[in-house]
């Protein structure tokens, strides 16, 4: 017998079709039998299947050059989102002088990205649900890459804190959007490894922008006047922009999301990407397409499709699409799923953010440390003290923006170290499963950010960071798929970017407490964080299993 997935008991929403609950209208019940009883009457001849279900059709369309193209396009998106976001973290030292910056105001240009982005998350997600993937995601790159040029002329902090909080805006719809789009092109028996392997183009990112900015930013290169100063941070952030335009360019050779064209009632459009895709990873005439036609698996009531005429004809009400998904998540039985969801995001992105982007930081600190105390060792606290009593942050006179390649070096081996770890992720995500790698990295992650009160020298500060990042690396990964699969179609991206809106909450909340701790009582930042980092992956336990299960 072959089960309607819209149905299955043990699928993550098993109560739930397409975001409606069940004891909903008769019609709704009448055909989800019906969709039942044609998968039992599909005809199959030869290698020719009448009509089959999403998961059978990208199946039967085979698995090859299109979606590596897919991997490299949407990877690369994760790439250049990464690199805008964590760019700031190497910066900080460097323009500590022109922008008159100390602690504290360190801390609010880490958080204003975020800020920005929790902004952007919310509506991009909704729109993306709505008018689809695709459109969303070129606007988006474009508007990135022309915030990022227009921050790096400004000459004050707070025309620098407005293009950081657009960027953030536009950066807010990629994540949700991109994860999203490319699960929807993926066979269940290879989602999990591949968006192990799209998870890893993050730590790609990172590794771009340390070396960009080992190269870049200890370099006199730049232009110089009274009135205006362009010098080597601001050339390394232009350089970051690169890649969003190179992203827009290539998202223009890349179709619509099936599944989305599918919940939209729109099956001719999908069934022509299908053929696309068959013939791009087969190398045979599309019309070879074993697929005739596609099943129904979003039925809807007359009601529903009123509603959607009059939206048509009124050019859709944004703001409508954007409450009414809203107000699906919240209600039983997805309204489970949505709070722990939040809650995990939140917990893990202030350790991950929190830590990740203060490491440079914590670098310059112990290089400063160690030329006025020659061999001898100390604590992250010690070293803060003395920062703090030396008044290298607040002092006009003694700001020094020269930063030593050392420091650099030491952050990129930190964001290397994570390479082994996304290594692992894509190999096993299927196979061990999404909540083993979650717990794992957040456990040890916790270990690590309780170790770092303890080091006593720059190497054990290096070591120390380098297996944070590692372990945090593949639970991000772990994450990303687990929430990427647990909503329903027509509302993963705005699900997914609910919950991004929690972790951009996080990287907020652990920047603020970082910075405003770390100066004032040192010891409390990594315990908080520890804390947060363990309680908040255990959380994941009560989540359903969504490993090789098809996408609602």
């Amino acid at each position: 017998m072959v089960e309607s997935e819209l149905g299955r008991k043990d699928h993550p929403i098993g109560d739930v079709k397409d975001g409606q609950v069940n004891g909903g209208s008769k019609d709704i019940e009448l055909s989800v039998v019906s969709v039942t009883a044609t998968r039992k009457s599909d005809v199959e001849k030869g290698n020719n299947f009448e009509k089959v279900g999403f998961e059978k059709a990208i199946e039967l369309a085979g698995y090859g050059k299109f979606h590596y193209f897919l991997l490299a396009t949407c990877g690369f998106v994760s790439t250049s989102e990464e690199m805008d976001v964590i760019s700031m973290s190497f910066i900080l030292p460097s323009a500590q002088c022109d922008l008159n910056l100390n602690t504290h105001t360190k801390g609010w240009l880490n958080c204003i990205i975020f800020i920005g982005m929790m902004a952007g998350a919310y509506a991009w997600g909704s729109v993306a649900d709505s008018l689809g993937r695709k459109k969303v995601l070129i606007a988006i790159s474009v508007m990135n890459a022309v915030c990022i040029v227009a921050s790096s002329f400004c000459q004050t902090y707070e025309l620098f804190m407005l293009f950081r909080f657009l960027n953030g805006a536009a950066l807010g719809g990629s994540g949700p959007v991109i994860w999203s789009y490319f699960a929807e092109f993926q066979p269940k028996s290879k989602r999990g490894s591949m968006l192990s392997f799209m998870a890893a183009f993050w730590t790609l990112g990172n590794l771009f922008v340390a070396c960009l900015a080992w190269l870049i930013i200890p370099s006199s290169i730049g232009y110089f006047s009274p009135a205006f100063k362009y010098n080597s941070w601001r050339i390394f952030l232009l350089m970051c922009s690169l890649p969003s335009f190179v992203v827009a360019i290539l998202l223009i050779f890349l179709p619509e999301s099936p599944k989305f064209l599918l919940s939209q009632g729109d099956r001719e459009s999908a069934m022509n990407i299908f053929r696309k895709i068959y013939g791009m990873n087969t190398g045979k005439p599309r019309d070879l397409y074993p697929v005739k036609d596609l099943i129904d698996e979003f039925p809807k009531t007359e009601e529903e499709k009123e509603k959607e005429d009059e939206k048509v004809g009124q050019c859709r009400n944004m703001l409508s699409d954007i409450v009414d998904n809203s107000r699906q998540l919240f209600v039983s039985p997805i309204l489970k799923f949505t709070l722990i969801s939040i809650t995990i995001n939140f917990t893990f992105h202030i350790g991950y953010y929190g830590l990740l982007m203060w490491f440079p930081e914590l670098f310059n600190r112990f290089n400063e440390y160690a030329q006025a105390h020659k061999g001898q060792e100390a604590s992250v606290c010690e070293v803060t003290d003395y920062v703090v009593k030396a008044g290298l942050d607040a002092d006009e006179g003694l700001c020094n923006e020269k930063i030593e390649s050392d420091v650099f070096m030491e952050s990129l081996i930190t964001v290397a170290a994570a390479f082994p770890s996304n290594v692992l992720a894509v190999l096993f995500m299927d196979r061990l499963g999404r909540k083993f790698f979650l717990v794992f990295s957040t456990f040890s992650s916790g270990l690590c950010a309780s170790g770092m009160y303890f080091v006593t020298n720059t190497k054990q500060n290096l070591i120390v960071s380098a297996v944070f990042s590692s372990v945090i690396s593949c639970g991000n990964a772990a994450l990303d798929c687990l929430i990427t699969e647990i909503f329903p179609t027509n509302l993963r991206a705005t699900g997914v970017a609910i919950s991004m809106v929690a972790a951009r909450l996080g990287g907020i909340i652990g920047n603020i407490v970082i910075a405003t701790l770390l100066d004032m009582y040192c010891p409390a930042p990594t315990f908080i964080v520890a804390g947060l980092l363990i309680g908040g992956g255990l959380l994941c336990l009560i989540l359903p299993n969504t490993t090789r299960e098809p996408l609602s």
